[in-house]
């Protein structure tokens, strides 16, 4: 019972966090952190997911069984880890389907991990945010669990999604899930679409605003900026599958007729 404090308060924990909070106990010494965790491992109390990193397993669970908060365990892979994309749509209740995949955003990504029935993905902030220094631009702290966590808000995470599709369910999962949002913070959104610098990025979220423009309250403030870095030759949704579909010559941007006509809504 001496360290379940610590535990309460940390049901994901790093080597590192451990150490500290040893520390301002008085229990000094690697060989005191590695031979408690040594002793929880053995008990089931504390699972390990990987090297330095544990999952507090709650009386009453079972250690071989126990697969705890993804969210938890994607928020800590590394220290600077920022959940995105789809996994940002889940954690703000956004999402239009649970997914088993977990991705995060970091300076230096792990392997992917599986963990329990989860797989942990992590991506490279943009190189573009890297050079202006600015990776925790529209990155937010929510709480979970007692814990704090970093996420990329709605008005980023629509310009990620948008941006790269393949890490957030394909685009009809993409627009049932952004369509479920009734408020964005637009000038956010065309500030950092317009940071990322990918001018095809910059096409979709003008369409995507175009097409909501009354639920959004888009003005044309909004897609001036946007209309002044649009690519110069028809450039199509999907970069990397290059689709025939329907030119929206105001955006440059060659959509599919799925996605343009919400075909998905006929099904409802």
């Amino acid at each position: 019972m001496k360290h379940e404090e610590f535990f309460r308060k940390h049901p994901v924990f790093t080597g590192e966090e451990m150490a500290d909070y040893l520390l301002s106990r008085g229990e000094v010494g690697f060989r005191t952190k590695e031979a408690l965790l040594a002793y929880y491992r053995k008990t089931g109390r504390v699972i390990s997911v990987r090297r330095g990193l544990y999952v507090v397993v709650p009386p009453g669970a079972h250690h071989a069984s126990y697969s705890a908060d993804p969210f938890l365990v994607a928020a800590k892979l590394t220290k600077d880890a920022v959940l995105s994309y789809h996994t940002a749509l889940e954690l703000h209740g956004h999402a239009y389907s649970v997914q088993e995949h977990f991705i995060y955003t970091a300076s230096r990504p792990l392997s992917p991990l599986t963990f329990r029935t989860h797989v942990f993905r992590g991506v490279r902030f943009p190189e573009s945010l890297r050079r202006a220094n600015k990776m925790n631009f529209g990155v937010v702290t929510v709480d979970r669990s007692g814990m704090e966590v970093r996420v990329t808000s709605l008005e980023r995470t629509m310009v990620d999604v948008l941006n790269r599709p393949a890490l957030s369910g394909g685009w009809e999962e993409i627009w049932r899930s952004l369509e479920s949002v009734e408020f964005f913070d637009l000038d956010k959104v065309v500030e950092y679409a317009l940071l990322l610098g990918n001018a095809t990025t910059v096409a979709k979220v003008g369409f995507f605003l175009a097409q909501h423009r009354e639920p959004l309250m888009v003005e044309e403030k909004h897609l001036k900026p946007l209309h002044n870095l649009l690519p110069r030759q028809p450039h199509y949704l999907n970069r990397d599958k290059r689709k025939s579909g329907r030119l929206v010559s105001e955006w440059n941007l060659v959509v599919p007729r799925e996605v343009f006509e919400r075909r998905w809504m006929e099904l409802l």
